[in-house]
């Protein structure tokens, strides 16, 4: 019971509010940090820190096997288990994954350098349906608040015509975080180190490079959700990338990807106008937090993958 209280007041504290407009600049290496250990895409939360302080040269892995039981493998750059749970179970496909500021570590842990302001997340989930989850929308206001590699990174809003509702609405939730978004029309080329977030129908958005990762599924996408060729169908997938749930009028998905060395694009989109709305008030930290895409669906919160019961 005592170690329950311990994570739970440790999961309180990240979900604290983040104060973007003082504290560490980008670049600084002081501040402090937060890690997150689940399993099961975020399903259980196995244990959250926050590192005050944060030494000159901390690395993910040394924030880590600071805060956890942590076997290493390839000469100490990779995870093997934390908490004792380790990597290869379940038929071989199960193994620890991370990312910090919602953008998948594409390195060895012990050469990504953190800098105040930083989340890790590890989570140790089941990779059959996607090895590669390049981004992950579960560490809002993350990337937007710090970016990477003590960067932060410009934000555009690009919205369909159709959408501006759900647009100014968007805007008001950045701004909330203290994000200032420029507004661009939909289909404008940008640099590759622009956030973009998306906001329309899936019909209007389907077009976009980045996002038409989401209609070849998730195992070139990361999100565990596919409309169908009409848009008006959404379709919510289970770990294997198998569907579980078809959500239509109404329904929402908030989710992010990641095309080649671009920063994420993220979508606030939906199967009509009204999905599009609700996705865009989704656009909140406890409503995503430790969700790797969410989908709204008859106004419930849907967290994707939508995880199988055990043995069905």
């Amino acid at each position: 019971m005592k170690m329950k209280k311990i994570a739970l007041a440790a999961a309180a504290a990240l979900l604290a509010p983040v104060a973007l407009g003082c504290g560490a600049g980008a670049g600084d290496k002081s501040g402090d940090a937060r890690i997150l250990v689940t399993h099961d895409f975020g399903s259980r939360v196995i244990g959250a820190r926050i590192q005050q302080d944060l030494p000159e040269s901390e690395t993910v892995m040394r924030l880590t096997e600071r805060n956890f039981r942590v076997d290493t493998r390839y000469g100490g750059g990779f995870v093997q288990s934390i908490e004792g749970a380790a990597g290869g179970g379940r038929d071989g496909k199960v193994d620890w994954f991370y990312w910090v500021n919602g953008i998948l570590g594409d390195k060895g842990a012990d050469e990504v350098d953190l800098h105040g302001g930083d989340q890790v997340w590890w989570d140790y989930h089941d990779w059959s349906g996607s090895d590669r989850i390049g981004a992950v929308v579960g560490q809002f206001p993350e990337p937007f608040a710090h970016g990477a590699e003590g960067k932060r990174y410009p934000v555009v809003l690009q919205c369909a015509s159709s959408a501006e509702t759900a647009c100014k609405t968007a805007q008001e939730q950045l701004s909330a975080i203290g994000v200032s978004a420029a507004r661009q029309t939909l289909g404008t080329n940008v640099e590759t180190e622009v956030l973009r977030v998306m906001v329309g129908t899936w019909s209007d958005l389907r077009r976009d490079q980045a996002l038409r990762l989401i209609d070849r599924g998730p195992a070139s996408s990361g999100v565990f959700a596919r409309f169908d060729d009409s848009g008006r169908n959404l379709d919510l997938l289970d770990e294997h990338g198998d569907t579980r749930v078809t959500a239509s009028t109404g329904a929402g998905l908030v989710a992010a990807v990641k095309l080649g060395d671009q920063v994420p694009t993220w979508a606030l989109t939906g199967t009509d106008l009204d999905g599009v709305e609700i996705a865009a008030q989704s656009l909140d930290m406890q409503r995503l937090r430790d969700h790797f895409a969410l989908a709204i669906d008859g106004g419930r919160d849907v967290s994707l993958p939508v995880l199988r019961q055990p043995g069905a």
